[in-house]
């Protein structure tokens, strides 16, 4: 019984200034409106067209209000010409989505501009590229996604890993030059992740954070490894080696996440080229990433060939599930959040490597060390000009 009083006595007082807010938070709610004077100027209409799904004689778009006021669709012109549409009859009030179905007999592959004209006069633009039929997500399209997702994640990153018997037969300074170069690998993916979910969160309308989502996916990732790191170090698991593989895998996985997820969304658009090309063009892409894998591996007793094949299923299986949900979920908030999350995870590998790189005398940046994270760095950009995806 002492203990519970203590612990009542302990958080009583912070339970009651959550009920005050609580209850102040409410009276605003209801009063405030009335005691505020209403809008000057115009309503704010905003509208982000989030899927483009395309069917013979019809284009559909989902749209969501990420504004601050309800909008009514008025008109919709394609290639400044007025088309019949359904839907859009009620306002859409503020995050609401609303499916607009516009009647018009689009030619393939030839590019249309849509405008959207609200009941306020204000127009929000829309660019179709190229126009080509949306896939159905049927077995064969679930299939296919499977297939690339093990083309370009899988078979890569196994491959790579390959190099494991040759770099056990290095030295202790090899040994500190591969996780430098290994860092530099890691790097340009997180890098290069960063700068597309940027990218894709411009694209966004704004009303779940934009880029801020691609920070907090990073952020929680990064926690979330540091954590599962934590779990691992408190066991028998060995600090430089497989657990090591373990997180690298992880983050690698996280950042094929993103990658099968702008594989499957190409795709679902028609901007996806399906070949040799693409599939030679990621494997020497992904390669690197196995190679990076089994860089920790080197000092330590021979995994065995089931515990290989695993680091490279987790590290490549991740691409599979990305080009189903990009295939069949288009949406920039959602997208720009998981490349965060592969930003933050492999940030933390990198945090967790880098002591393995130090020297004996403490050392970070010494010539062998650069000169290995900078022959990362290359790597990743050279195969990555391979990659038409």
């Amino acid at each position: 019984m002492t203990t519970t009083s203590n612990t009542l006595r302990t958080w009583a007082p912070a339970l009651g200034v959550v009920a005050l807010i609580a209850l102040t938070l409410t009276a605003l709610a209801v009063l405030g409106g009335r005691t505020l004077p209403d809008r000057t100027g115009p309503p704010v209409e905003e509208l982000a067209v989030e899927r483009t799904h395309l069917t013979q004689g019809e284009i559909t778009l989902t749209v969501r209000n990420t504004g601050a006021d309800p909008v009514r669709v008025a008109q919709v012109f394609v290639n400044d010409a007025y088309v019949d549409f359904a839907g859009g009859d009620a306002a859409i009030d503020r995050l609401d989505t609303e499916t607009l179905r516009l009647n018009y007999p689009w030619q393939a592959e030839q590019p249309y501009h849509v405008s959207i004209l609200t009941a306020t006069g204000a127009v929000i633009e829309h660019e179709i590229d190229a126009a080509v039929t949306t896939p159905q997500a049927d077995g064969g399209f679930f299939a296919l996604m499977i297939l690339l997702g093990t083309y370009v994640g899988i078979i890569p990153v196994v491959l790579g890993m390959l190099f494991l018997p040759t770099l056990r037969r290095i030295g202790t300074r090899g040994v500190r030059v591969l996780l430098a170069v290994t860092v530099g690998l890691l790097a340009f993916l997180a890098i290069d992740a960063t700068l597309e979910g940027f990218e894709l969160a411009e694209k966004a309308g704004g009303a779940f954070g934009g880029t801020a989502l691609v920070v907090l996916g990073a952020l929680l990732a990064f926690l979330a490894l540091s954590a599962l790191d934590h779990r691992l170090s408190r066991g028998r698991t060995e600090k430089n080696g497989l657990r090591l593989a373990l997180l690298i895998s992880i983050g690698v996985g996280l950042h094929n996440l993103g990658e099968g997820l702008a594989i499957g969304a190409a795709y679902a658009v028609g901007e996806l080229a399906l070949g040799v090309t693409l599939v030679v063009g990621f494997a020497i892409h992904n390669t690197t990433e196995g190679l990076a894998i089994v860089s920790p591996l080197t000092q330590r007793r021979r995994p065995g060939i089931g515990t290989l094949l695993g680091l490279g299923v987790i590290a490549g299986a991740p691409a599979i599930l990305g080009a189903v949900i990009g295939g069949t979920v288009t949406n920039t908030e959602l997208s720009s959040f998981l490349l965060g999350i592969g930003v933050g995870a492999i940030a933390q590998v990198i945090v967790q490597l880098v002591p393995a790189v130090r020297d004996k005398a403490g050392r970070l940046l010494d010539p062998a060390t650069v000169g290995g994270a900078t022959a990362g760095l290359l790597a990743m950009y050279l195969t990555g000009l391979l990659v038409t995806a």
